[in-house]
């Protein structure tokens, strides 16, 4: 297809009248299935709200971690990527596999996959996610339940003791949900309503932001009146204050929550795999994909550069470990650490595992979702590929001014192939359906956000300046800081922008591998070895934390070159790609979280039992739990799927079973 015949910018298809009432009947729907949520499930208790009654089946719960997973994000950053440099991106989704069964899905997905070899070898391969998820469920949740915890910052404080470890924390969240989060969120937002809409991308913002408040005021009152839990304890307010924002302060709680993920994932796969047959359809089928990717060239670039042409490993995983843009080793094990500390450690994540009614229950949702997080290579990243065929002068350009007239950013349009192909592709009904499904992630992942930031930051920061604050300097204290994250993240955008070559996804990975290396770490350390204690953990944070941030200051100091520039930051960053960083950084913190640990005192006993994977058995006293678990749940939990030992004794079931 002759690049040239891509429509302009100005000729692309507005909402009809008939998106309109698509968009309004789908947000009914979903307040409908909130609505009745909230009448099926049981909210008067803590367990009953934030842990949705521990009475949640597999598929929801499946449903309900893709959902929080893939949001605007993943559509807006996976898709560019695809379009920009090729399948390498699904690397950061996809982990190694036992090879013959990857051998047999590469084969029976399409057998033209092994025609050269290269892309049937890269095939077999495991989505990441899939391989974190199951960790969580095998692994780490079983150490979750035996703790009684309800909140990962819980689980450290009680198994590390005291407060900087917890306080460390907390700023790290913050720094982390400015970088990766709610400025990614607002941009990627912002694009998909900058190109439906013709709007300049800040007023974008502008919309986005006031939705978004009018949401979260909407939602601020099920701190109050929904909970029958008494707030006398400052433990117990402080446990449904922080649980309460971790589920987007729904009315009807985590069960809300979930069932109404569970239904956008049910739409949201139905209208991208819908898109993906018309972008099949408009390109000509997988052949098509295959010869024209190589050939979609931009026809304005930059002369006697590399500029708009694409890459000649575009369709491999496995890429050159030196001078490619994903080395194979940093895959391998550089990208697997960050990914540890979102799937097993992250509060978003584990909280929706930690309601099922079961640990087989559990496990079975995270076996679902890791056969969910199969498909975006299939209903993201191939369309986005597809895209930069169809619309290559404007998804592929190559010249930065026309870039900036393009989209308004000079490193790249790469971004808005995916919003392209819905606007571009899609008939009226259904545009308005996908439209619906990417603005409602993007304003659930918002709420949810901005609420955790205000309860980190009133909670963990301003109550340790503030020994005896009021319930209401609270409220107005935490209001006040969504404020700043606001206008920070708002001010981070052109920086979002221009990293990475204008790859949104290629910038959350390289962020996430600065700052959260350290944190994965230290939970693995927490979990699986006795010995670490509080002093390892906190030193192990410090010096991780304060080597990945000089790297992150070094990238945006000197940000990677453009296609027409020579090459001339330090050689750290030179020839240290970012993933072999990231296993650089997770071998220094262990380092010194080993020889700190060991250098001082052991931790005490109530520090390790029921919250290492070898002590996970231990007999527990009701006073420990009585506050966060129903009295036998813990039991139940740890019984099913095989979790229970089988050498316990009578009396310890009796006392991990009160009443």
């Amino acid at each position: 297809m002759d690049p040239s015949a891509s429509p302009s910018p100005s000729s692309r298809n507005p909402l009809s009248t008939v998106d309109v009432v698509v968009l309004v009947v789908y947000f009914l729907l979903i307040l409908a299935v909130g609505l009745w949520s909230m009448w099926k499930t049981k909210r008067s208790t803590v367990d009953g709200y934030f842990l949705a009654g521990k009475n949640m089946t597999w598929w929801p719960v499946g449903a309900s971690l893709f959902a929080s997973n893939i949001g605007s994000g993943h559509f807006i950053g996976l898709a560019g990527s695809g379009a920009a440099a090729g399948i390498g991106a699904i690397a950061y989704e996809w982990n190694v596999r036992d090879f013959i069964y990857a051998a047999k899905i590469c084969w029976h997905v399409n057998p033209c996959l092994a025609r050269d070899g290269g892309l049937f070898l890269n095939c077999v391969r495991l989505i990441q996610g899939i391989v974190m998820v199951l960790l969580l469920g095998w692994l780490f949740l079983p150490i979750y339940v035996a703790s009684g915890v309800m909140t990962m910052p819980e689980y450290l404080q009680r198994r590390f003791g005291g407060r900087r470890t917890q306080i460390f924390i907390a700023v790290l969240s913050l720094f982390i949900y400015v970088f990766t989060k709610i400025s990614v969120d607002m941009y990627a937002g912002a694009l998909f309503i900058q190109l439906a809409l013709q709007w300049n991308i800040y007023w974008a913002v502008l919309m986005l932001l006031s939705i978004t408040a009018f949401y979260t005021v909407a939602g601020d009152f099920c701190s109050s009146g929904h909970l029958k839990v008494e707030k006398t304890s400052a433990d117990a307010f402080r446990c449904s204050i922080c649980a309460c924002v971790t589920v987007g302060c729904s009315p009807g709680g985590l069960a809300a929550v979930i069932y109404t993920d569970a239904v956008q994932t049910a739409i949201m796969l139905a209208g991208s795999l819908t898109l993906m047959g018309f972008s099949f359809a408009e390109v000509g089928g997988w052949d098509a994909l295959m010869d024209g990717y190589p050939k979609a060239v931009p026809s304005i670039r930059v002369p006697n550069s590399t500029c708009g042409i694409p890459r000649d490993d575009s369709f491999h995983i496995f890429r050159d470990p030196v001078t490619s843009d994903l080395p194979w080793p940093g895959v391998m094990i550089g990208m697997s650490i960050p990914s540890m500390w979102y799937w097993c450690s992250d509060q978003v994540i584990v909280q929706r595992s930690l309601s099922a009614k079961t640990l087989t229950h559990a496990k079975g949702g995270s076996l679902l979702a890791a056969y969910l997080k199969m498909l975006p290579f299939f209903i993201i990243m191939l369309p986005g590929m597809i895209s930069r065929i169809l619309y290559t002068d404007d998804v592929a350009c190559a010249d930065p001014d026309q870039c900036d007239q393009i989209c308004g950013n000079p490193v790249g349009c790469s971004d808005t192939a995916y919003a392209r192909l819905v606007m571009e592709l899609l008939p009226a009904g259904l545009r308005g359906l996908m439209m619906a499904v990417m603005i409602a992630a993007l304003m659930s992942s918002l709420t949810s956000i901005f609420n955790s930031a205000s309860t980190i930051f009133t909670m963990d920061l301003w109550k340790t300046f503030r020994s005896r604050p009021s319930e209401w300097e609270l409220m107005i204290v935490g209001r006040l800081f969504v404020l700043v994250l606001v206008v920070v993240s708002v001010l981070w955008i052109p920086i979002v922008q221009a990293s990475q070559g204008g790859q949104l996804f290629i910038y959350i990975q390289s962020i996430s591998t600065y700052l959260q290396p350290p944190v994965s770490i230290i939970f693995l350390a927490g979990c699986f070895w006795k010995r670490a204690n509080e002093k390892g953990a906190f030193w192990g944070l410090v010096v991780g934390m304060l080597v990945g941030c000089i790297r992150m200051l070094l990238d945006f100091i000197y940000p990677a070159p453009l296609c027409y520039e020579d090459d001339d930051r330090p050689a750290v960053l030179k020839y240290v790609h970012y993933l072999y960083f990231s296993t650089l950084l997770s071998f220094i913190t262990l380092v010194v979280v080993v020889v700190v640990s060991l250098a001082t005192e052991e931790p005490k006993p109530e520090q390790i039992s029921r919250l290492t994977w070898f002590t996970r058995f231990d007999p527990v006293e009701p006073s420990c739990i009585s506050s966060v678990v129903t009295p036998g749940r813990m039991h139940g939990l740890e019984a099913t799927g095989g979790e229970r030992d089988s050498n316990r004794t009578a009396s310890q079931q009796r006392s991990a079973n009160p009443g």
